[in-house]
């Protein structure tokens, strides 16, 4: 009878210690977590798509946002032309922005310039954008510029 009742309690015992546990265990999704959260905040910077120009400090604010994307031209330093990032030579900018303009429903444009181009420069592609259907040009500046007294 002895060895019955030992063999008994072992059994009892091995039942108790396979149970499954009632707990959830965080710490594996803590951790996949905190992965995906330096994942994003190292690749966000690298969304952000442009060309480097150094664009003239104005004191005026933001334009407001809209659905679909503007168009971007850009007047690097060196004196390319780029239409949002691929670039264009100054003889075939009209006819692209005409079938641009084609495609789009807005005919709202940012031009960015490097505050080194020359003001005629800038005036010549603003107008090249009006004659290839585009209306509402914003020169896109960063601020923190000079607000003559206001």
């Amino acid at each position: 009878m002895g060895a019955s009742i030992e063999g008994r309690g072992r059994r009892q015992g091995k039942r108790r210690r396979n149970r499954p546990m009632a707990e959830i265990n965080v710490t594996p999704f803590v951790d996949v977590v905190m992965v995906l959260l330096i994942i994003f905040m190292v690749a966000a910077p690298m969304l952000t798509v442009g060309v480097p120009v150094e664009l003239p400090r104005t004191a005026a604010g933001a334009l407001p946002a809209e659905s679909e994307e503007p168009l971007t031209v850009t007047l690097t330093a060196d004196g390319r032309l780029l239409i949002q990032t691929s670039e264009t030579a100054p003889a075939d900018l009209l006819p692209q922005l005409r079938a641009v303009a084609a495609e789009r429903t807005s005919r709202k444009v940012f031009l960015r310039a490097d505050g080194a181009i020359p003001y005629e420069r800038v005036v010549q592609v603003m107008g090249a954008l009006n004659a290839g259907g585009f209306s509402d040009i914003g020169l896109v500046t960063d601020s923190d510029g000079p607000s003559f007294g206001g």
